[in-house]
């Protein structure tokens, strides 16, 4: 049996989005994920081709503010350009230039 990492299977989850899971499961997942390996989360995100999954990773690591962040370097993963509808209805966080759904905006100076 074939069985992927956490760091991979995380990355997996993401691309589905929201059409397979949400943004509740999502953010819950990675409040459980204290022990990612930031190695090798930095090679699997400069590898990856998808501009949202990247992008979302980052919107919920930032929300849980787990260790291994600050040793992940952002100026070697490229985010794109230009804004992501990923929620209809939803609210853009101008930081990754997506669109989350409503209880997911950050607010105004929390960083959150």
């Amino acid at each position: 049996m074939i069985v992927s990492t956490p760091e991979r299977a995380y990355l997996e989850f993401l691309d589905e989005l929201p059409n397979r899971g949400t943004f509740h499961m999502a953010d819950t997942f990675m409040e459980g994920l204290g022990n990612l390996r930031p190695r090798y989360l930095q090679s699997l995100l400069e590898s990856t081709r998808s501009i949202k999954v990247k992008r979302l990773f980052f919107f919920f690591a930032d929300r849980e503010r787990h260790a291994w962040l600050k040793r992940i370097d952002r100026n070697r993963i490229n985010l794109g350009s230009g804004k992501r509808m990923l929620v209809k209805g939803g609210v853009l966080d101008q930081e990754y230039q997506i669109t989350v759904p409503t209880e997911f905006a950050r607010e105004e100076g929390n960083g959150i």
